[in-house]
This record gives C-alpha cells, structure tokens and sequence, in this order.
C-alpha cells in the first residue's frame, strides 16, 4: 500500500495533465480547429480513462509523458507576413492564418509556409541579338509576391526558381525582338511589355510580378567606338549647318549694309576711317589697308588725260 502523500502527488499530477489536455483542445476550438478539437477531446478522455488504472503502477511515469511530447509538436506559429498551407494526409485542406494555430500530430498534418512579401530577383546577364544583329549584354530586376498561396505550393515546384528563369526567357524572346535604337530610346514600353507577359505567365502559380526593370545594357566596345563617331560625326554637321546660317544671315547683313553705303559714296571714306582707328587702338607696327579699285581707276584715267 502506497503511502497516502505519494498517492495525492500522483492525484495532483493526473488532474494538472488533464487540464493541460484540455488547455490545447480549448486552444484547438479558438482556432476553429473543429476536427482537432474533437481528437484532443477524444482521445484525453481515452488517456483519461487509461491513466486512471495506472495511477498507482510503475508505469504511470512513462504514460503522462504522452501528452507533455505530443502535444506541443501540433502547434504551428504563422507570422503575419507569412500563410500555411496545411495538408492532411497529402491532401489539400485550408490555408492557415496568421498567430498559433493547432494541427493534428505524429506527421498526419503537414504545414507549408509561404512568404507573401515582395520578392527582388536579379536576372542574370543574358546575351542578346538584337533585330539589326547588335550583340548585347542585358540584365534586369524582377519584383514580384505571392497572392495565391495553394497555387504556389500546388502548381510549382519552387515559384521563385521557376520565375528567375521565366524571367531570363521572356526578356531574351522580347528584346530580341526590337532594334538597339528602340532598346535604348525605348526602355520604359519595354519594361512595360515584359512586366505584362511574365504577370500573365505567372498566374497560374499564384505570382504576382508587380514590375520589371531593364538595369543595364552592355554594347561592344566596337558598338561604343561606331556610336562615338556616330554622335560625333551628328554634332560636326550640326556645326557646319549652325556656321552656314550664320554666313548666310552675316551675308544678308552685309548686302544691306552694302545698299545703304552705295547711296552715299563718301559713307564708304567714312567706313575706313573708323577702321583705322581701331587698328590703331591696338598699336600694330604694320598696318594692311585696303585700297578702291575706283581710286586706281581714277588716276589711270588722269595719265590718260595727261598730253604727252
């Protein structure tokens, strides 16, 4: 015969494991666990039942480790950034919420948890050939999150894998698909059309690709040379074009200026005066003036005039 104190140490032990259990079914039906709330419910009774025939044998230590191994296995925590995917017996059941949630035990339950946050995958360096055959180094930025989580467990293997390399894919069939000219000048409708067409292809995974961003195109270095000369070769013609207006507005001036001066001769004396003048500011040791051929004119026609 035990003695009494030991029997009411077990008593208490037996009754502070059956509130335990019924702490975790209370816990399973707040989390509108029905089906979990009715197995903890049935089977604390059972272990109920049972341990109370054992409560004064030796085995009695082995049985109320029972509940204190098993139970705390069927919590699963969800943060809020996160959803679970919860399969029971490899079937498809419900989507866990964010907080504690109670699930069955011993592998009949699983959970599988996934990120709802944006994801940013860089897509790797792809060569490209462009329409007009140019070459090209391209990578890109790829933003994208998961509004679908059963989709992305169910349809995919692994969503983020399988949309870095839709990515590198779609962006090497669309841009090979346009000039260099249109790559460079047209990056925005470009970035536009590429965040259409891997949106629509990710869909039925349950991804969402918010937006795609062309970061980088690489030409050759004999691209870069030819485009140099090019744009170099651009800004010499618009020079010559900019200096032959001017020529050809200075001329304009000039002839106006000539028709006032030829109304009145002595304008002309009066012209080279104020040159002279202002050579002379500048003390020039030699002075080029230029001479009428009508003053030439004049003294020929004075010699010959002149009797011999």
């Amino acid at each position: 015969m035990m003695p009494y104190p030991v029997i009411m140490v077990f008593r208490v032990i037996l009754w502070a494991i059956v509130a335990w259990w019924a702490l975790w079914a209370g816990l399973a039906l707040f989390t509108r666990a029905r089906t979990v709330f009715v197995f903890l419910l049935l089977t604390g009774l059972a272990w109920t039942y049972f341990s109370l025939h054992l409560v004064f044998s030796p085995a009695f230590v082995l049985y109320i480790l029972i509940p204190l191994v098993f139970l705390p296995s069927m919590v699963r925590i969800i943060t809020e950034y996160q959803r679970g995917v919860l399969f029971r017996f490899g079937r498809q059941v419900g989507v866990l919420k964010p907080g504690l949630n109670v699930i069955f035990p011993f592998g009949i339950d699983q959970v599988r948890k996934i990120d709802l946050r944006t994801f940013t995958i860089d897509v790797p360096k792809q060569e490209i050939i462009t329409r007009d055959n140019v070459p090209v180094m391209v990578d890109a930025v790829v933003y994208f999150n998961v509004f679908d989580p059963v989709l992305a467990v169910v349809k995919v293997a692994d969503f983020v894998k399988s949309t870095t390399l839709l990515g590198q894919t779609i962006l090497r069939s669309v841009l090979g698909q346009h000039e260099l000219d249109e790559m460079l000048s047209k990056r925005t409708e470009l970035n536009t059309t590429l965040q259409k067409l891997l949106d629509e292809a990710t869909d039925p995974w349950g991804v969402k690709v918010s937006a795609v961003e062309i970061k980088a195109v690489e030409l050759p270095e004999t691209m870069k040379r030819a485009m140099a000369k090019q744009a170099e070769a651009e800004r010499e013609r618009r020079a010559k074009v900019i200096a032959a207006d001017g020529e050809y507005q200075a001329s304009e001036k000039l002839a106006a200026a000539a028709r006032v001066i030829a109304t009145e001769p002595s304008a002309l004396q009066l012209r080279y005066l104020q040159t002279l003048s202002e050579i002379a500011v500048e003390r020039n040791s030699t002075i080029i003036f230029p001479l009428p051929m009508e003053v030439l004119r004049m003294f020929e026609r004075r010699t010959e005039e002149r009797p011999a």
